[in-house]
């Protein structure tokens, strides 16, 4: 099982949806091809179950923090997507 930073991928991913972790191209240098592509995946996976979550029509607060962490997410996943590019990882298949 892959982990980063001595948690899971699924944790790490979790993390950053909360806002608890801030991925940029410092954070992932340290990893290889398949622990990034492992990560992306997760994230995917995450923003995933977050978007099949019923909706909270009413409550304005609960329908702010999904956007946030759908947003975090979705931004994780450009930025590992350029990191991929820059670095011409070859096994990262995005």
């Amino acid at each position: 099982m892959i982990s980063l930073r001595g948690k899971s991928l699924t944790a790490t991913a979790r993390d950053i949806a909360d806002g608890y972790t801030i991925v940029n191209p410092l954070f992932l240098k340290p990893l290889d091809a398949v622990s990034l592509k492992g990560l992306y995946q997760q994230v995917m996976k995450v923003q995933t179950e977050i978007r099949g979550e019923k909706f909270p029509f009413n409550d304005v607060g609960r329908i702010r923090s999904r956007n946030m962490k759908l947003q975090r997410l979705h931004t994780t996943l450009m930025i590992i997507k350029n990191f991929a590019r820059e670095r011409r990882m070859k096994g990262v298949s995005l």
